[in-house]
This record gives C-alpha cells, sequence and structure tokens, in this order.
C-alpha cells in the first residue's frame, strides 16, 4: 500500500498581511498550515482563524515548556482557538505531558525531541551527554509513556523513532529540503528520504514560503512525497 506523508506549510510570515497573501497563493494546494512563535506573537488567535480560514487544520508550534498547570492551561486555551495539534517540549517531563493528556477536549500533543538545528557538540553543551540519536530516542518514549500523540524530530531519527513506536506515534519531521541548503536547519533530508524513514507529515517553511512562485514550490515537496516508490 502506497505509504501517505503529510506536508504541513509553515507560516513563518511577519504580519497578517503578508500571511493572507501567501495564503491566497497556495489556496488548492496546501491545506496543513503551521502557526509559530514568530507570527503568532505578532498577530495572536488571528493567526490561526486566518489560517484555518484558508485551510483545513493547524498545528499551533509555540513548544509549551513550563510548569504543568501553566502548560495544561495553554493547551485548554489552544484547544479553544480550534487548531489540530500544538507543539510541547517533552523535556518538560512526564508530569507536564500526564496533566494536558487528560484534559477533557484537547488537540492533538506532539512533543518536541531535539530541535534540528542542534549538532552534537551544541546538544553537549546544552547539558544533554547521550548524543541526538538517544536523547530522541529517551525523550520520544516519555512522550509515549504519558499521553504524547506524535513528536516532533529530525527526518535522521524518524526511522529509528518509528521502529519502536510504530503507529502508536505520529512523527512530524522539519529540516525537510528538496535540495542542500546553507541555513539553520543542519539534520536534513529529501522528502522522499524523510518519508521513507516513516514521517506520518513533513514540516516546510521557507523552500516553499520564500520561493517566488510558492505553490509550485509546495507542489513539488507534493509531488516527492507521493513518488509511486514510497511503500509502507
Amino acid at each position: 500500500m502506497t505509504k501517505k506523508t503529510g506536508l504541513i506549510v509553515a507560516l513563518d510570515m511577519p504580519d497578517l498581511k503578508k500571511t493572507e497573501e501567501l495564503l491566497k497563493r497556495l489556496k488548492g494546494v496546501a491545506d496543513f498550515y503551521k502557526v509559530g512563535a514568530s507570527l503568532f506573537t505578532a498577530a495572536g488567535p488571528a493567526a490561526v482563524e486566518l489560517a484555518l480560514k484558508y485551510g483545513k487544520r493547524v498545528f499551533l508550534d509555540l513548544k509549551f515548556h513550563d510548569i504543568p498547570n501553566t502548560v495544561s492551561a495553554a493547551v485548554k486555551s489552544a484547544a479553544a482557538l480550534g487548531v489540530y495539534s500544538i507543539s510541547l517540549h517533552l523535556s518538560g517531563g512526564a508530569k507536564m505531558l500526564r496533566q494536558c493528556a487528560v484534559l477533557e477536549k484537547k488537540p492533538k500533543l506532539w512533543g518536541i525531541t531535539v530541535l534540528t538545528s542542534l549538532d552534537e557538540n551544541e546538544l553537549f553543551r546544552t547539558g544533554f551527554r547521550c548524543g541526538i540519536l538517544k536523547t530522541a530516542r529517551t525523550l520520544a518514549s516519555i512522550g509515549a509513556e504519558n499521553g504524547a500523540d506524535g513528536v516532533v524530530c529530525s527526518p535522521l531519527e524518524a526511522e529509528a523513532i518509528k521502529k519502536i513506536h510504530g503507529e502508536k506515534l505520529t512523527v512530524i519531521t522539519p529540516g525537510v529540503r528538496l535540495e542542500t541548503s546553507d541555513d539553520d536547519q543542519k539534520r536534513t533530508l529529501t522528502p522522499k528520504a524523510a518519508a521513507a524513514a516513516g514521517a506520518d507529515f513533513i514540516v516546510v517553511g521557507r523552500p516553499i514560503i520564500a520561493a517566488q512562485y510558492p505553490a509550485a514550490a509546495a507542489a513539488a515537496f507534493l509531488d516527492a512525497l507521493n513518488s509511486d516508490d514510497q511503500q509502507e
């Protein structure tokens, strides 16, 4: 059976006006959008409302990381906005996750493992001394055991996490590029390779939103994901 890996377009735009211009250009091509910290800080809940106007689902990527009561209250507020999923740092711990997981109405809880901007040396300097792969696997297990619905990891860790947790955890991978790029994403793969590694969704920002023709760029990622040789 052909494996379906979805595309989430990251709306990393400076304001609502430019966001709506982009959404108009992507209409009919993309229908799942990510609202992250920069746009949400600039525009607040109106950013989510706008993304839902043009799309079917919204991933609110604010990477909550705080004490359990604060994060569960934030998740409750996100649910009221109608988002499909939210991100929270798995390093916030089991209690934080469980307090969110028991909420009666909640979006999908997608846990952050290791940011794709970090390499082994930078992760080590933050105090995580087990290496990227082991750290990502450990955090994914904490998520799986305490109510997370999915994990966000680089495509380089996706296969190992999928092998352990299978369909129990949705795997979401940023750091996907059609070709080599010189930016702050250090652990990247192509869409086809990310899908083959087990990614359920890829998240793509700059290669689409900064393109001269964003709809064509999004279509190129979808074409790469839907190539015939991706098998379950």
